[in-house]
């Protein structure tokens, strides 16, 4: 397990949540509300929603998981999601958050916080799909307990790069290298989910542990949703061409400045327990080509 830190270690942003949808903007600010903004895609009154739509819980037992979905697809956006995860024993348990596109070759930006026993840590399992093509793994500890209060946790999607967020700290990086030949999500858009949901054959110790269904119902809890987003809408992006969004929306060419890159690094080396990047046993007949690109970077 990393070397403990406390979790002012790090600068902890402080998400805004807007307040409105703004009416004839090429971006679309999700003012938090799960009426509006959402919808539940499976779960049988296991979705609650509470504080008059500020917040939504999700809860699993044996019978069945849940989760919830946006109303909007998305091509390019900056997403914030505050989450509370399952406490105790939640070995078994996958909470996901994450962006998807439909078809059978389908881009995809995920985040799944894989459960444990008590007292040992949460992973962050982090993947990205693009054109039917994943196998990207990275997967982290947290620093902090992810059960105790909520946290942040976000996505910056543009046509750089993705970043992974927690609590605004920068954790992994996948760089637009379409040009290279490694496909990136550019054109396909996505929808944006979150699900609780049993894992047990895979999600703890590679299934080794099971779910302790006598600790059911598993619940996490959902808060502060915000997005700056491109919505795709009849066919097409709402957002003005790539020049005019950058100039008006900060996020669309956002890149990490050195201290961001060096925050990042820092992360990796304390947290990170595992990278597809450096899983030589995994491809035995070489690494993915952005592993490469990475190297000679």
């Amino acid at each position: 397990m990393p070397t403990s830190i406390s979790s002012n270690s790090f600068p902890r942003t402080t998400m805004l949540v807007v307040c409105a949808i703004l009416i004839g903007s090429s971006v679309v600010a999700l003012a938090g509300n799960f009426y509006q903004d959402f919808d539940v895609t499976f779960g049988d009154g296991r979705v609650k929603v509470l504080d008059n739509g500020q917040l939504v819980t999700l809860s699993l037992d044996k019978a069945s998981g849940s989760g919830f979905k946006s109303k909007n697809q998305y091509l390019y956006g900056k997403f914030d999601t505050q989450i509370k995860l399952v406490p105790g024993n939640s070995a078994g348990t996958v909470t996901t958050l994450y962006l998807h596109s439909d078809g059978s070759t389908w881009d995809e930006i995920d985040l799944e916080f894989l459960g444990n026993l008590s007292g040992d840590p949460y992973i962050l399992h982090t993947n990205l799909y693009s054109q039917g093509k994943g196998n990207r793994e990275q997967q982290f500890y947290l620093w902090f307990d992810p059960t105790a209060d909520f946290h942040t946790y976000s996505v910056l999607w543009n046509p750089l790069h993705v970043v992974y967020f927690v609590d605004g700290i920068p954790i992994r990086e996948f760089k637009n290298l379409d040009a290279a030949g490694v496909p990136y999500p550019k054109s396909q858009p996505m929808t944006l989910y979150s699900t609780l949901w049993d894992a047990e054959d895979w999600a703890t110790r590679g299934g080794l542990v099971k779910t302790d269904w006598s600790q059911a119902p598993f619940t996490a809890s959902f808060s502060g949703f915000n997005a700056s987003a491109c919505v795709w809408s009849n066919g097409a992006s709402t957002c003005p061409s790539s020049s005019a969004a950058s100039a008006k929306y900060p996020w669309f060419s956002q890149q990490l400045d050195a201290a961001s890159l060096q925050t990042m690094k820092s992360v990796q080396q304390k947290y990170m327990i595992y990278d597809y990047c450096e899983d030589t046993k995994r491809f035995p007949q070489g690494l993915p080509l952005e592993c490469t690109l990475k190297t000679k970077s």
